[in-house]
């Protein structure tokens, strides 16, 4: 286990915000500065490339305008109106989404190292 800091912090953001899945790390947020955390903590801190690494946006918007999936079109990314002066407004400007390396042994990784900063032992983490 690394003893850095950035690797405790990614451990930590984690254990507080990740999935608890078997075999994929996955972290969903609307803070884009958080995703770009752990995406370099992926990285740096266990050799993940980046080329490894998934992302997904969560929307919502289907259900709360009571629409059929078929009325769902192709997402468009970082598209800025020529009026807006590429400024985002409201709650979660950038809605949700979710960064994930399906990898059991960096999953395993991650809980072992959790388990020993909190000095807890859950064997269900680590079968």
């Amino acid at each position: 286990m690394s003893e850095g800091p950035g690797y405790a912090a990614g451990c930590m953001l984690y254990w507080a915000e990740g999935a608890k899945r078997r075999n994929c790390a996955k972290l969903t947020n609307s803070d884009p500065e958080l995703l770009a955390f752990f995406a370099d903590f992926l990285e740096r801190e266990l050799g993940v490339p980046r080329s490894g690494m998934q992302l997904s946006c969560n929307l919502f918007w289907l259900e709360r305008l009571q629409l059929p999936r078929s009325c769902l079109r192709k997402s468009i990314v970082n598209t800025f109106s020529k009026y807006s002066q590429k400024k985002r407004v409201g709650r979660l400007p950038y809605g949700t989404s979710a960064l994930c390396v399906h990898s059991t042994r960096i999953v395993q990784t991650i809980y072992g190292s959790i388990q020993e900063y909190g000095g807890f032992d859950l064997p269900e983490w680590l079968e």
